[in-house]
């Protein structure tokens, strides 16, 4: 795709049922970010997210996406104590998780880690500039390479990842032109994200592309329906019904019973004179 210029998608899914849209709608690959933490687990923050809990949400993603490239976030601490450790994760991730790629952040110091990954033949997709499970080193979540020392870094971080085995490369939250330039540097791929149109494809979090996630919206962020709005109005009708008795319809929404059969348990349980609200509602 990127050798014919055809833009790449990609968007995070964290269960079967995204996974099954992500499939049916012609995205590229299905990202199983650390994102989950936040979006659907309610975690301050990815450095909380555990390998297993990552493991349960990409078996999930597995099934339902039979299409997509599927990669998944290695989770904060499951590759950083070694490169043997950063081995045994990846491994359990393909193996137990049933993904097909992992995805590492950082920029010259996990080099090792990703060419040890890629050569036990686990694909490595590397993640340079703003690096979430970093964001307290970082000083919060601010864009990167915004000047010339920092563009460099990023730069450097790509090039050195590309070497060690990395086949694709996914830029977060820096210049559009630095993103531009970097991917003409690059021959792997690039994946965008807060990184301008220059790259060779982009990604965003399913929750920020639905309207459905109600924490700060990031200046990249474009929020293509408003699900949110629709689930909200959906869960208010249902209250609503419920409460007011208009839900569930006895007539439409529910299973009747042979009223021959009906007067005979009633004479069993010695109610024969028991009538029900719809019974009442017809005598009426």
């Amino acid at each position: 795709m990127r050798r014919s210029g055809t833009p790449i998608t990609m968007l995070t899914a964290y269960d079967f049922p995204t996974a099954r849209a992500l499939d049916s709608h012609g995205v590229d690959i299905a990202l199983v970010g650390d994102s989950l933490a936040q979006v659907c687990l309610g975690l301050p923050s990815t450095t909380r997210l555990t390998l297993d809990e990552m493991l349960h949400h990409t078996r999930a993603v597995a099934r339902g996406a039979v299409h997509p490239l599927i990669v998944a976030d290695m989770p904060f601490g499951s590759y950083h104590a070694s490169s043997d450790d950063a081995v045994r994760s990846a491994v359990r991730m393909v193996q137990d998780g049933h993904v097909e790629a992992v995805k590492l952040e950082g920029g010259p110091e996990i080099a090792p880690t990703v060419r040890r990954i890629s050569q036990v033949g686990v694909p490595v997709m590397a993640h340079v500039g703003l690096m979430p499970q970093r964001h307290t080193a970082l000083s919060g979540y601010r864009v990167q390479g915004r000047d010339a020392v920092g563009a460099r870094a990023v730069l450097d971080g790509a090039l050195a990842l590309q070497e060690v085995g990395a086949f694709s490369v996914v830029l977060e939250a820096i210049p559009h032109r630095l993103a531009e330039y970097i991917t003409a540097r690059l021959s792997i791929p690039t994946i965008g994200i807060g990184a301008g149109p220059g790259t060779s494809g982009q990604v965003l979090v399913w929750d920020d592309v639905m309207s459905r996630w109600h924490g700060k919206k990031p200046k990249f962020v474009r929020r293509f329906v408003d699900v949110g709005s629709e689930e909200r109005r959906g869960v208010q009708s249902y209250v609503g019904a419920v409460r007011d008795g208009s839900f569930p319809n006895a007539e439409v929404e529910g299973y009747e019973m042979d009223g021959g059969e009906w007067e005979n348990f009633l004479e069993q349980m010695g109610d024969s004179g028991w009538r029900s609200t719809a019974d009442r509602v017809r005598e009426r």
